[in-house]
């Protein structure tokens, strides 16, 4: 059974399409593929720090804090390199 899919378009530089081809090439993939794959990462990464967000948000709701001079003191302490 086929999924549904929805025909997005966007204008993109010609040097971001070049590297879209060049990848998808050596893949051996359509550019639909490599586009496809490159946009379901972004959403995912984009997911997952609105949720990081909230669940700092949470902690500091919920006064899961540490000062900011307690992490300059341990910043400092911190050997140079």
């Amino acid at each position: 059974m086929a999924s549904e899919s929805r025909v997005f378009t966007a204008h993109i530089p010609l040097s971001l399409a070049a590297k879209v081809d060049e990848f998808a090439a050596q893949a051996d993939r359509p550019r639909g593929w490599v586009v496809k794959q490159a946009l379901a990462d972004w959403v995912a990464r984009q997911e997952a720090y609105r949720q990081f967000t909230l669940e700092g948000l949470a902690d500091v709701d919920a006064g899961r804090v540490v000062p900011h001079e307690d992490i300059a003191a341990w910043v400092d302490s911190l050997p140079e390199t």
